[in-house]
C-alpha cells in the first residue's frame, strides 16, 4: 500500500534538524490524490501543503509548527479506513482533514468517532453530517443544498417538468435521492429518471429516452468525475434543445475542458471561488477567494477549483480552532471547530453549532453558467 508524506513534512524535518526543534502539532490527511477521484484529491493535497508552509513560515500555531502527514487512498474506502487508523494510532495526529469522496469519508467516520479525533470531510453528501456525528464536520455544500439551488433557478425560469440522469456512485446516488425528496416543494415534477454507471462511456440511450419523454423542459445530471462531461457531450450530439444542469460535483475548469464546446450554456451551483475576479469589490468573500486563487495558481500552475477550496476552508477552520483551544488536545479542538462562527471561506460564511457541522446556508451557493468556455454568474 503506497503512502506519501508531503514535501512540507520533509522540509520541516530538515528545518527541525537545523534548529533542534521538531514540529509539534501533527495534522493528518487521507485524500484521493491519485485514481479516478484525483481531480478532487490532487488540488486538495496541494492546497494543504501550500497552507502548512504558509502558516509555519509565519510562526506556526501559537508558536508551534505544524507537521502535515498525508496519505493517498486513491479513492479506495478500505485504504482510507486503514490510513485513518494509521494516522491516529501510529502518527498520533490531533485531527484529520480528508475524505475526498463520500465513500472514503464514510469509511473514515467510524474510525474517528471511536478514537474521538476531530475530522473535517471534503465530500458532498448530506448524510455525512445528518445525523450529526460528534467528531465529523465538513466544508463542501451538501447535495441537498445543490438540489434546492437548482430547483430555485428552474422555478424562476418557469420550468415544471424535468428529466434526471444520475451517476450510480456514492455522490450521484445520494444527490439523486436528495433531489427527489425535495423536488415537489418547488412545484417541479421528474418525468424521466435515468442513470449510468461509473465506467459507462456513452449515455446516448438514456438521454434518448429523456429526449423522447413528453413534457421535459430541462435535464439535471447529479454526478461527478468523467460521467457528467460524457453526458454533456452526448447531450449536444443528440441536439437536445433544453437547459442542462450539472451539480457542484463538477465545479472545476477540468469539466469544461473535458466537455469542450458542449459545455456552453450548462448551469450549476458552485462556490464564489470560480468567479473570484467577477465578484463586486464589496462582496464579503472577494478578498478571501481572490487571495486563495492567486496563491494556488501561482504555487501550482494549475487553475483553481472548488475542491481545493474545500481543503482551504477545512484547514483554516482547524487552525483557528487550535488557536482558540490554546492546546493540541483533540477534545478541545473538536469543541472549537463546532464553535466556529462568522468564518468567511471560499465556500461561504460558516456558522457551525452542535446541531450543524457544516454551517452554510443556501446563500453560500452561486448559480453559474458556462459562457465562452469559462464560468460566469448566471443571469
Amino acid at each position: 500500500m503506497s503512502t506519501f508524506k508531503t514535501t512540507t513534512v520533509a522540509a520541516l524535518a530538515i528545518a527541525g534538524m537545523v534548529s533542534g526543534a521538531a514540529a509539534e502539532i501533527r495534522i493528518g490527511s487521507t485524500l484521493s490524490a491519485t485514481g479516478p477521484a484525483s481531480f478532487l484529491g490532487d488540488p486538495e493535497a496541494k492546497t494543504l501543503e501550500m497552507l502548512v508552509e504558509e502558516v509555519n513560515a509565519a510562526g506556526g500555531i501559537n508558536g508551534e509548527k505544524i507537521e502535515l502527514i498525508s496519505y493517498d487512498d486513491g479513492g479506495d474506502p478500505n485504504k482510507a479506513r486503514t490510513f485513518a487508523t494509521r494516522l491516529i494510532e501510529d502518527d498520533e495526529v490531533v485531527a484529520i482533514i480528508g475524505g475526498s469522496t463520500t465513500g472514503t469519508t464514510k469509511a473514515i467516520m467510524p474510525v474517528v468517532d471511536g478514537a474521538e479525533i476531530p475530522f473535517i470531510s471534503l465530500a458532498g453528501a448530506v448524510s455525512i453530517i445528518e445525523p450529526v456525528q460528534p467528531y465529523t464536520f465538513k466544508t463542501p455544500h451538501t447535495d441537498r443544498m445543490a438540489c434546492a439551488k437548482i430547483f430555485e433557478d428552474m422555478k424562476g425560469r418557469g420550468i415544471s417538468k424535468i428529466g434526471m440522469i444520475s451517476g450510480t456512485g456514492g455522490f450521484g446516488a445520494s444527490m439523486r435521492g436528495q433531489c427527489l425528496s425535495i423536488v415537489g416543494d418547488y412545484g417541479i415534477e421528474v418525468v424521466a429518471d435515468e442513470s449510468y454507471g461509473p465506467k459507462d462511456a456513452d449515455m446516448t440511450p438514456q438521454l434518448t429516452n429523456i429526449k423522447g419523454t413528453a413534457g421535459v423542459q430541462a435535464v439535471l445530471n447529479p454526478g461527478f468525475g468523467q460521467g457528467p462531461s460524457i453526458v454533456t457531450r452526448n447531450f449536444a450530439q443528440l441536439a437536445i434543445d433544453l437547459p442542462l444542469y450539472q451539480s457542484h460535483g463538477v465545479a472545476s475548469k477540468s469539466f469544461i475542458d473535458l466537455a469542450g464546446e458542449a459545455a456552453e450554456g450548462v448551469r450549476l451551483p458552485a462556490a464564489a471561488l470560480l468567479i473570484a475576479d467577477q465578484l463586486d469589490e464589496n462582496d464579503p468573500q472577494r478578498e478571501v477567494v481572490v487571495e486563495y486563487k492567486n496563491a494556488f495558481e501561482e504555487n501550482t500552475g494549475q487553475p483553481v477549483s472548488t475542491f481545493g477550496g474545500h481543503a482551504h476552508d477545512a484547514f483554516r477552520i482547524l487552525v483557528a480552532a487550535i488557536e482558540r483551544a490554546g492546546s493540541a488536545e483533540s477534545g478541545a479542538i473538536r469543541d472549537q471547530i463546532e464553535a466556529t462562527k462568522g468564518f468567511v471561506g471560499t465556500g461561504g460564511t460558516v456558522n457551525m453549532s452542535a446541531s450543524d457541522h457544516l454551517g452554510l446556508d443556501l446563500t453560500a451557493f452561486r448559480m453559474l453558467e458556462v459562457r465562452n468556455g469559462d464560468w460566469t454568474a448566471a443571469k
